[in-house]
């Protein structure tokens, strides 16, 4: 009897633990309206773009990459965005996260809101949060949580969450997914889709093609298909002006590495940063590059500058997209040396062409 008893409460304490981890699950991930609208996702990979001739192919959606980390604006995100509304289709901005902490994430979320000031999309902006540099589950999920938080704080404007099916599965919780929307990069068939189970009920958007051939785009561009419940609701679609504009003689290019070269040597050159570099060309050691190699450069995406003063001490001229946290990290000191050598009453709170002591 005891021993029955025994098996009898491992069995309901299993079901228990079953039914709690199970119960946020969706067991059917279906689309959340029947009528689809054909789309596009398009970066600086794919060089100008005749819209027009996209237009014309039946693409009613472009989503368009306007930012990647804290400081790097896609070259071609004004001209995609003026070409594709001159164009009339319908656009949605996204933003490639690399935030590693609670910090990066919320000068992410400020810089991809300053990028997109001004701008008019028809679509909920979208967080493409899918390289997570080595941070657990949870980190992840409240990276991601301040992001969008903020994002949505600063511009009044929705936010999607772009995700691979295995990450919605086993990555972002039950409360990102009730809390924001899903465009899932998927390349099945819907029906399969039906049967897979994850955080979410629902997609508002699916990628389902990585290599589709569209006319006025030269090379494969990512395929997509969008609910209705992709679109604003608002009446004034306009992002908010940010008091911050970014430099726009960004120009991308492709630089063989010579002898002798260092990422560090780079960078300056080219008026970018060595983290920038890393993430763009996915260089895990920054210490490791070799003659030959071919690197995609953005020169002059890096928006910060110093100058020294008349007593030999540092001091550094902020610039549009910038935080405490970002220019500690660069020059190896912490926010609150920052905070205490420049008298700074509030350490969220700086602005472009204010002048700090660096040391």
């Amino acid at each position: 009897m005891y021993k029955r008893k025994k098996y009898f409460t491992l069995f309901f304490l299993a079901l228990f633990l079953l039914i709690g981890f199970t119960r946020n699950r969706a067991y059917a991930i279906t689309q959340a309206s029947e009528e689809l609208y054909n789309g596009i996702d398009v970066s600086s990979w794919q060089g100008y773009i005749d819209y027009s001739k996209v237009k014309e192919a039946g693409i009613d959606i472009v989503y368009i990459k306007s930012s990647e980390g804290h400081r790097t604006k896609d070259p071609y995100f004004e001209t995609n965005y003026e070409n594709a509304k001159a164009n009339g289709l319908n656009v949605g901005f996204y933003h490639f996260v690399t935030a590693t902490n609670e910090e990066e994430a919320r000068c992410q979320a400020e810089f991809f809101a300053s990028v997109i000031a001004g701008k008019s999309p028809d679509c909920k902006l979208a967080m493409d949060y899918e390289e997570f540099n080595g941070v657990g589950t949870y980190e992840i999920n409240y990276i991601a949580q301040v992001f969008l938080e903020t994002v949505k704080n600063l511009t009044g404007k929705d936010v999607i969450v772009y995700s691979d099916l295995s990450n919605a599965q086993s990555t972002f919780n039950s409360q990102i997914a009730q809390n924001y929307e899903l465009w899932i990069a998927y390349y099945g068939s819907i029906e399969h889709l039906k049967r897979d189970s994850s955080s979410w009920n629902y997609w508002v958007g699916m990628q389902y093609e990585d290599n589709g051939q569209i006319n006025g785009i030269n090379g494969n561009v990512d395929r997509d298909k969008f609910t209705k419940e992709i679109f604003l609701n608002d009446e004034d679609k306009n992002i908010p002006e940010a008091n911050t504009t970014y430099p726009e003689n960004t120009r991308t290019f492709i630089y063989t590495v010579q002898s002798g070269d260092t990422l560090w040597q780079i960078s300056r050159k080219y008026n970018t940063t060595i983290e920038e570099i890393a993430a763009i060309n996915n260089i895990q050691n920054v210490n490791l590059i070799f003659p030959g190699q071919r690197l995609k450069i953005i020169e002059n995406s890096n928006v910060h500058g110093t100058v020294s003063n008349n007593i030999g001490s540092k001091i550094y001229i902020v610039k549009p997209g910038d935080c405490l946290y970002n220019i500690a990290l660069e020059f190896g000191v912490t926010v609150n040396q920052l905070v205490e050598l420049n008298n700074i009453p509030n350490p969220n709170l700086i602005y472009p062409g204010q002048r700090l002591r660096i040391r």
